[in-house]
């Protein structure tokens, strides 16, 4: 049997990097866009130019769609909020256009987005039908990011936006950068740690795209959360228990943090309680479901 095709925009990044490790064992056959292709399945593309090669497309069973500037890269100047949110309705807008293209359309084309959706929603539980809680530049990003998913849908495309929580990973991301001074013996929280964690292990989050591919009636919006969340506090508690080493654990006061990040302080200071619940009803089978058992399975790792 023919291997199915995936497309994959942003395979450079942390998750795009597991996800196509966990694709190619299980069977499919994974092309890469790239602004500078190297290897066998690299294909050229520009977003911020709409540009692409439309051989990528070529007998495409499905899309992923992972592309954009990284949002806790670099201070939020405005010249850089301008690129968080261009590199990523102009990576939409180049696959819509290359899409409208092709003859054979692929099965489905998921794409990312991020629970800065809901804004800063402190206790309360938020699902995929609320508003966000309050305004601010993650929430308009993500709306921004959402909206050209819309036009693909309506070239009968399945659709699929996954809202995704803190990336819990061994390889990068935010859970790296938190154990750094845990070397030193430190470790901390932010604010006062009471703020709400919506977060998911890496290999459930990576699932849930094949999930969302393969399961015909998987459409629209989805949290990519898993269902537990934790309090920032207790997750860097729990985080230095998995590590088994002894730290003393402070505070980072939300005033240092935002003299030091400016309003990109709001990654670290947001509460959000994300619900599970839609992606658990429609079928989806979480791997790490609670902290301890997703930490224990990182760390197990890097050791």
């Amino acid at each position: 049997m023919d291997k199915k095709i995936v497309l994959l925009a942003g395979g450079s990044g942390l998750i795009g990097k597991h996800l196509s490790k966990m694709l190619k064992p299980s069977g499919y056959e994974v092309r890469i866009l790239t602004r500078s292709p190297k290897n066998p399945g690299d294909f050229a593309w520009d977003p911020l130019q709409g540009s692409i090669d439309i051989k990528a497309l070529e007998g495409v069973h499905y899309v992923v769609n992972l592309t954009g500037a990284g949002i806790a890269d670099k201070r939020w100047t405005a010249s850089r909020k301008k690129l968080l949110v261009d590199s990523r309705i102009a990576s939409l807008n180049t696959l819509s256009n290359a899409l409208v293209t092709q003859k054979h359309k692929p099965r489905a084309f998921v794409s990312a987005s991020a629970i800065g959706y809901y804004g800063n929603s402190g206790e309360q539980k938020m699902s995929e039908d609320d508003a966000p809680a309050n305004g601010g530049f993650m929430v308009d990003c993500c709306q921004q990011w959402e909206a050209p998913v819309q036009p693909i849908s309506g070239l009968g495309i399945r659709t699929i936006t996954l809202r995704i929580g803190i990336v819990l990973s061994n390889e990068g991301g935010a859970l790296a950068e938190t154990i750094k001074p845990m070397r030193f013996g430190l470790a901390a929280y932010f604010g006062n740690g009471k703020a709400w964690w919506s977060w998911i292990h890496i290999d459930d989050v990576c699932r849930m795209m094949i999930w969302a591919l393969e399961n015909a009636t998987v459409s629209g919006v989805y949290n990519a959360v898993a269902p537990n969340p934790i309090r920032g506090k207790e997750l860097i508690r729990q985080t230095v228990r998995a590590l088994h080493k002894a730290a003393i654990v402070l505070p980072a006061p939300a005033f240092a943090l935002r003299l030091v990040f400016g309003e990109m302080a709001d990654v670290l200071l947001n509460s959000n309680y994300i619900l599970s619940r839609k992606t658990e009803e429609a079928g989806f089978e979480y791997a790490y479901p609670k902290i301890e058992e997703a930490l224990r399975a990182i760390f197990s790792k890097s050791a």
